[in-house]
């Protein structure tokens, strides 16, 4: 290699911009004549990216200006259609065709099977999903072993007595796996991906001789990551006018440093260890290799933050020969209390950049962040596209297949049915309005009655014209995805063949962002000579996940050319205006040091690959780059989801470094997008909601309530103002599970059965028979089957309960009405009627009555009834006592009782209603029966008082379980204080 050939371009340099002055002022092109139009057109140029070369030609062609003949640039691999099969002077044989991700992932997913299901190694037999999650993740080591060169044979040099039983099961597998792979490849006419990028980039090293000649090459911004890579750069390095320019190289090593940084055992996570081995491996030397970008305290200090462990001690040293001041100046540190403000701060930060013409690079590892960040913008008008792309699962046409599936799993459960048919790309072949028109028909339905099991439970509550034909279509559909469902086993091409074929189904011709990319996937699959493993239909929504893996849905016109969302991959070699490196966090930047779940970390070591820290590095040596850009501001949350998040290592370097009082001055700086980021939602500071107080005209007051009203008539009259003057009643929330109150309804109408049948207590059939009412009651739980049938177990004991409470009472019963429907009328009143219906009215020989009130829900608390404040029961006996209800005439009552029904061990709960000490049953009945008129004649006939809410509200030191069915309207929240509780 040429001792001249080697050149790096510092972190704080624009790097393709310098690169272009370099080339134009001859720095990099030795004696090379630049004489001529042409001149230009005989130096190749190869850089690791197709963006970084398309960015380099724009920096010549704004230097060059007008029509000019660029070099020769290329990527590193080129392209097959351009390098190959003819490389002079010789003919190459032509490569084999490679091997897709998505055939590897299937062919490798038999082998994983397999072990799974003879290995002892998993705690439980990983599902489908998990089988192809554990394939991918296999073919990952392939790839280590391709990439780096180095022979399967090398895991025989391992010692298996000195490894755990797990990983001996798991070192015998892959002694298999790793020789089966290309076995079947060679059988199929195939190659590895990894090989065949092996075989063009030695294959390019091989022929550059041949190829260039002694015309300039410039091999430019690769790590050489790749051995293969290293290799090609090698071979430049050699050609009379070949030159090499790393990338951000740390020109101030020793060689002692390098050879530290070689060896060391924990060195493969810092930001120079994939140069310095290149450097190695190009048989060269740090002193060797020449600075273009000159020197700033920018880079100095970033690299003396991230110093190698053992160098830490000599902080104070390099700190004072660095003027940190200066050097942070541009650097700005946001430090957002959450990722979505972090996003939106971000978006502001960028928006503002863009006003002055100037240009945004936002680097997010982190796509769920990315996504966030994209959101925020495009509520500024500012569309802009992630280069990583957006994966196929999360796109448009991935969002509706996870519908579909979820309709198939589920068995067309409402919120499932709706959210699909809500999609704006579903019309099945009519016309959307008329689609749309229908689902908020059948919307409405399933809120107020709960549908039987499957596409026939929806179509038993078809009371539309025109909604069977839309539930057939539907079904239609849906048909080849449920079959499947159906099936014992099925494989990948066989699911993606039924999910296309609904999806083509459900949307027509319309168009569908990612449809392309999930038919071409979908035939892809379907036209593979072999489907993968064979697997149970079970959550296949993650399946589809595991499947879609690495697939890609990619906006093929860029939005805009100023701004751009970046991975670490496409932000290489950028130098925007403004860089933002997004979701600088722990465990996010640099990643978790993860060896996979088939090679521990000195497994790896132990055969001679790198350790998983090596990821870690490339990551590190991604952020000095990017951290060297004149403006860029560095943002992290410390808060991500529910938990605390930590800022990036990298960063807590940075800070220990520079020193608490610099590090506030950068997070100062940030301080003003996170103000803003506060301010943009800001609408002022609050005021208070007051009480409502509505005070309709008493003519339009309600002249009937039913007993179960009384309590809210008096405790908070709002909630009969929404309920009768307003006409407002709740919709229950769509595919809610059934509520106490719906469990209690069922039950109530168990015993009302029982009672009405006129069983002999004393037969053994009595409980057979009330069973047998129970499954009636409970057969609209089709679609829950299971925990029907436990709520059914459950009850068996309530029942066996209750047929003993009541033969222990047999004898003092001469009467049991069940159900018994009363109105009471108030002349006085304005003919104000009171209606009720008691769950049982028990006539005893004594001549009195026993009222008894079913509870599934909770009982009323003794100082409720104490207070008068669960007026229920002793309304009832107000009514009977005025003989209002059918069959039975006025009578007092003697006892009034609450029955607990429960699910659990306390199945059956006998709760006497307490009395005011002193009082007896009937005074209590004549008192509720005063304050009934009192208030109904304060708050219905009269329109003196408003009817507000919660006037008599109860002590509480805790929000309520379950509010009230108005509350939100009455927007109790914002002006109830609750004790014990603080707002957020």
């Amino acid at each position: 290699m040429r001792r001249d050939s080697l050149f790096t371009i510092a972190p704080h340099a624009p790097f393709l911009a310098t690169l272009a002055e370099r080339v134009l002022d001859g720095r990099l092109l030795g004696d090379w004549p630049r004489q001529g139009a042409f001149w230009l057109s005989d130096i190749t140029i190869i850089l690791p990216t197709r963006r970084a070369r398309f960015v380099l030609a724009e920096e010549f062609a704004r230097r060059l200006g007008g029509t000019v003949l660029l070099p020769d640039i290329r990527t590193f691999g080129g392209e097959v259609a351009d390098e190959e099969p003819f490389l002079p002077p010789f003919d190459a044989p032509a490569s084999k065709p490679a091997a897709s991700l998505l055939e590897r992932r299937l062919t490798l997913s038999h082998l994983v099977r397999l072990f799974a299901e003879r290995a002892e190694s998993f705690a439980t037999p990983p599902n489908p999903a998990e089988i192809f999650w554990l394939a991918d993740s296999l073919g990952e080591v392939i790839d280590d072993f391709t990439i780096a060169g180095i022979a399967t044979e090398k895991l025989k040099e391992l010692v298996p007595e000195e490894l755990a039983d797990n990983w001996q099961k798991v070192l015998e597998f892959l002694d298999v796996a790793l020789k089966a792979w290309p076995a079947i490849l060679a059988e199929r006419g195939r190659i590895d991906a990894a090989t065949a990028r092996n075989e063009r980039l030695l294959r390019q090293a091989g022929a550059a001789s041949f190829v260039y000649g002694d015309r300039p090459v410039i091999a430019a911004g690769s790590t050489g990551s790749i051995p293969a890579t290293a290799a090609l750069l090698k071979a430049v390095a050699a050609l009379p006018r070949g030159v090499v320019v790393l990338p951000g190289l740390d020109t101030s090593f020793t060689p002692d440093r390098h050879d530290r940084m070689i060896n060391g055992e924990t060195t493969q996570g810092h930001p120079q260890y994939g140069l310095m081995k290149l450097l190695r491996s190009l048989e060269a030397g740090v002193g060797e290799v020449v600075e273009l970008g000159g020197e700033t305290p920018r880079t100095a200090l970033v690299q003396a933050a991230l110093a190698p462990a053992s160098e830490t001690p000599a902080w104070p040293i390099l700190r004072a020969d660095i003027p940190v001041g200066r050097a942070l100046e541009g650097v700005s540190i946001l430090a957002a209390r959450n990722a979505d403000v972090e996003a939106r701060a971000i978006a502001l930060a960028a928006r503002a950049t863009l006003a002055e013409k100037k240009t945004v690079g936002i680097v997010a590892r982190d796509q769920t962040l990315a996504r966030r960040i994209a959101a925020e913008l495009n509520r500024h008008g500012v569309v802009v596209d992630d280069a990583a792309g957006t994966p196929l699962f999360q796109s448009a046409a991935g969002r509706l297949a996870r519908q579909v599936l979820a309709i198939a799993t589920d068995d067309y459960a409402p919120v499932d049915t709706i959210s699909l048919l809500r999609n704006a790309a579903v019309s099945l072949g009519l016309e959307r309005f008329l689609v749309r028109k229908l689902t908020d028909h059948l919307d409405l339905r399933l809120r107020s009655e709960r549908p039987g099991a499957g596409i026939a439970g929806l179509r038993a509550l078809s009371d539309h014209a025109e909604l069977p034909a839309l539930l057939d279509r539907l079904d239609a559909a849906m048909a080849p995805i449920v079959t499947l469902r159906t099936r014992e086993r099925i494989t990948a091409p066989e699911l993606a063949s039924a999910l296309l074929t609904t999806l083509d189904a459900l949307i027509a011709e319309a168009e569908l962002p990612g449809m392309a990319e999930l038919r071409r996937w979908a035939e892809e699959l379907v036209a593979l000579d072999q489907g993968g493993t064979a697997f149970a239909p079970f959550d296949l929504e993650a399946v589809l996940e595991a499947l879609l893996t690495g697939t890609k849905m990619q906006n093929p016109v860029p939005a805009r050319d100023d701004i751009h969302i970046w991975g670490e991959l496409e932000a290489r070699l950028m130098n925007p205006d403004l860089m933002i490196l997004a979701g600088m966090n722990e465990d996010i930047w640099p990643p978790v040091a993860d060896p996979g779940p088939w090679l521990s970390r000195g497994m790896r070591i132990g055969v001679g690959l790198e350790p998983p820290e090596r990821r870690q590095g490339q990551a590190a040596h991604d952020f000095v780059m990017a951290a060297g850009n004149a403006e860029v501001i560095i943002a992290y949350a410390e808060r991500i989801g529910t938990s605390p998040a930590l800022p990036s290592p990298l960063l807590q370097r940075l800070y220990a470094f520079i020193g608490e009082s610099e590090a506030r001055q950068a997070r100062a700086r940030g301080m003003r997008w996170l103000a803003e980021a506060d301010a943009i939602d800001h609408a002022g500071v609050p005021r208070p909601a007051e009480r409502p107080s509505p005070n309709p005209p008493a003519r339009i007051r309600p002249r009937r309530l039913s007993i179960t009203e009384i309590e809210p008539l008096m405790r908070s009259p709002y909630d009969i103002y929404a309920r009768h003057v307003l006409a407002l009643k709740r919709i229950e929330p769509l595919g809610t599970e059934p509520s106490a109150r719906e469990r209690g309804t069922m039950i109530h109408g168990v015993f009302e059965r029982f009672v009405h049948a006129g069983l002999d207590l004393e037969l053994p059939e009595a409980l057979p028979e009330m069973m047998e009412m129970a499954r009636d009651a409970f057969a609209g739980l089709d679609a829950i089957k299971e925990r029907r049938d436990i709520w059914l177990k459950r009850f068996e004991r309530a029942a066996r309960q209750f047929l003993d409470y009541e033969r222990r009472r047999d004898a003092e019963i001469v009467e049991r009405h069940a159900e018994t429907k009363g109105e009471w009328l108030f002349p006085a009143l304005d003919n104000f009627t009171l209606v009720g219906k008691a769950d049982r009215l028990d006539l005893k020989r004594d001549g009195t009555l026993e009222i008894i009130d079913f509870k599934t829900g909770g009982v009323p608390q003794p100082k409720d009834m104490t207070a008068f404040d669960a007026p229920q029961l002793l309304l009832e006996a107000a009514m009977a006592r005025a003989g209002v209800f059918p069959g039975i005439s006025p009578r007092d009552s003697s006892a009034l009782t609450y029955i607990k029904i429960g699910l659990g061990p306390a199945a059956f709960q006998i709760k006497p209603f307490k009395l005011v000490k002193g009082m007896s049953l009937m005074d209590a009945v004549g008192e509720i029966e005063r304050r009934m008129q009192r208030h109904v004649e304060a708050f219905l006939l009269q329109d003196g008082l408003p009817m507000a809410a919660r006037i008599r509200p109860r002590v509480e030191t805790g929000r309520k379980s379950y509010p009230g069915p108005y509350d939100h309207l009455a927007r109790t929240d914002e002006w109830t204080l609750t004790a014990g509780v603080d707002d957020p």
